[in-house]
């Protein structure tokens, strides 16, 4: 090789290395959103066909979600028309790159502005109660994000089920399953999946939100589907594998559909950032699951 062709080389290297910095850390993150959407056919589907629109892991803070972003995702949600819009928790910052903190009562009057058939439900990820620290010290509810969200209209499900008589379904929100902080790296949860089972009384299909998808082995075929958020998909994912997850499951969960058995499981790919705000190959995302027989 030449000088000339090794100095070439170099700066397509330098050159490269840059494009995917600025891609990863502000491009992708800050600027791009899409509409994924997943179609999922099941025997046992008895009520009439539901399109679920999702939201997980806003993460809300300048200069990456703002308010402004916000706003338009909450109009390209409603434009969707979905029957039903689901909220999968971590409203709160995930990353200390944050010049603008936005607060949850900023942010919950602007997902108020949300519409669906069968109306807007959400449930708390595990920053919303690490943000929150007099819960922490409580060890419990009640939380600033959730009653913020509650006060602009939007039900917020805790360890509940009730049947959404109008989708012909029951809709489920376990609590978080990461939500207290008792030190040296450990977490208590908050999450009673027999409790919130307990509760549906029918055969109708069960829809079931849950912050972390490391509860799915321990769902039962019961549930129709399992929507999950927290992995962000790894935040950088290459030929449909990531180098990081928070999960204990690693890849297994880190994103998009997952059939195991009977049961099926959707994990969002989120619209902000955790620890760093990087993401490369997992584009922000508005999840559109439509369920039929």
């Amino acid at each position: 090789m030449t000088r000339r062709g090794f100095i070439k080389g170099l700066l397509a290297v330098m050159l490269a290395g840059l494009f995917a910095a600025t891609y990863g850390f502000f491009i992708e993150p800050a600027l791009r959103l899409r509409v994924r959407k997943w179609r999922i056919r099941r025997a046992d589907w008895t009520a009439p066909p539901l399109r679920i629109a999702v939201l997980a892991d806003l993460h809300v803070g300048e200069p990456y979600v703002g308010l402004k972003r916000v706003q338009q995702i909450v109009r390209r949600t409603n434009a969707l028309s979905p029957d039903l819009i689901l909220l999968l928790g971590d409203y709160a910052a995930g990353h200390r790159i944050n010049l603008q903190p936005v607060k949850i009562a900023d942010l919950a009057p602007v997902l108020s502005g949300l519409q669906a058939k069968h109306g807007v439900y959400a449930v708390l990820g595990n920053h919303d109660w690490w943000d929150d620290r007099s819960a922490q010290k409580r060890r419990g509810g009640p939380n600033l994000y959730g009653d913020a969200l509650r006060r602009n209209g939007i039900r917020v499900l805790s360890n509940e089920a009730f049947k959404l008589d109008g989708a012909g379904i029951w809709l489920a929100g376990l609590e978080d399953q990461l939500a207290i902080y008792t030190g040296n790296g450990r977490y208590q949860g908050l999450d009673d999946l027999p409790a919130t089972l307990r509760q549906i009384t029918d055969d109708a299909p069960v829809v079931m939100m849950a912050h972390e998808p490391d509860i799915f082995p321990k769902v039962p075929d019961r549930v129709a589907l399992t929507l999950s958020g927290h992995t962000h998909g790894g935040q950088v994912r290459l030929f449909g594998w990531s180098p990081v997850v928070p999960s204990k499951f690693g890849n297994r969960y880190a994103y998009g559909h997952v059939r195991e058995g009977n049961r099926d499981l959707v994990v969002s790919g989120g619209i902000g950032c955790s620890i760093l705000p990087v993401r490369f190959g997992v584009t922000p995302e508005i999840t559109v699951i439509e369920l039929f027989s």
